[in-house]
């Protein structure tokens, strides 16, 4: 199985130039890369732009794929400001990600909504990518299994067995106190994180179904320590915040685990 290295660009860069600059440094550098798989999330203005901007060179392609940093759970309709899951789908994204932490926290996405967005995601066709974690607080007061297990239910919530399992969902450990921390989370924690997780999906989808979710590592991820993440703590990918900005860190990060 490749691993799925996603880059999430998050409110970057500021100039529709930029992002050209980046995401054409990333495809030179990436040109043979065969044994991972690689997604960008632009922010939404820039997505029809890079996908005309993929599309121009044929010969060129690695095998890159779009994905979007959030949607709304509405096809369309009076929403100011939300894209639908519909939306993307049109424009050629593949993924999207649900429930970021930076979500959860500053704009007060509930668990509720997260099952909506994911239910769109998964209605439309799209890969989810589900955003899991646990705070500086809640890790200080062992309640790491507690979070875990709600965010995963309740995210999951009626939503059949069949259609999780055909969906292509990856789920995103990421520590929250980790993000941007310059302090990532141990080979052994992120271990121990994976295993709870398959342990609760199990629990509530069975083996077979959980045999089919992908569990990446996202928090303060670079080129030192991101092999470490693949091979000693067995994650499946990673997701890469402020290192997917550094063409140059990020292409390294991708040549490191494939």
């Amino acid at each position: 199985m490749k691993s799925l290295i996603i880059a999430n660009w998050k409110c970057n860069p500021i100039t529709l130039k930029e992002a050209k600059q980046l995401f054409g440094s990333v495809r030179k550098g990436l040109r043979n890369v065969r044994r991972a798989e690689v997604v960008i999330c632009p922010p939404f203005v820039y997505l029809s732009n890079l996908v005309e901007f993929f599309s121009k060179d044929r010969k060129s392609q690695t095998g890159l794929k779009l994905g979007a940093q959030d949607c709304f759970w509405e096809e369309k309709g009076a929403f100011t400001g939300e894209i639908s899951t519909v939306m993307l789908k049109n424009l050629g994204c593949e993924y999207v990600i649900i429930g970021h932490s930076e979500r959860r926290r500053i704009f007060q996405e509930t668990d509720e909504m997260v099952n909506k967005k994911l239910k769109a995601v998964i209605k439309t066709g799209l890969k989810p990518i589900l955003c899991i974690g646990e705070t500086q607080e809640q890790k200080e007061k062992g309640k790491i299994g507690a979070v875990f297990k709600r965010q995963i239910k309740s995210a999951l919530a009626k939503i059949p067995r069949s259609k999780i399992k055909n969906s292509g969902l990856c789920i995103a450990y990421e520590p929250v106190w980790a993000i941007g921390s310059g302090s990532p989370c141990g080979i052994d924690q992120a271990m121990s994180a994976k295993l709870l997780i398959q342990k609760i999906l199990i629990s509530f989808l069975g083996k077979p179904v959980t045999g089919k979710i992908s569990i990446l590592y996202g928090g303060s991820v670079t080129s030192k320590n991101a092999k470490n993440f693949i091979g000693g703590a067995g994650m499946n990918g990673l997701l890469i915040g402020g290192a997917s900005l550094n063409p140059q860190e990020f292409i390294k990060i991708v040549n490191t685990i494939s």
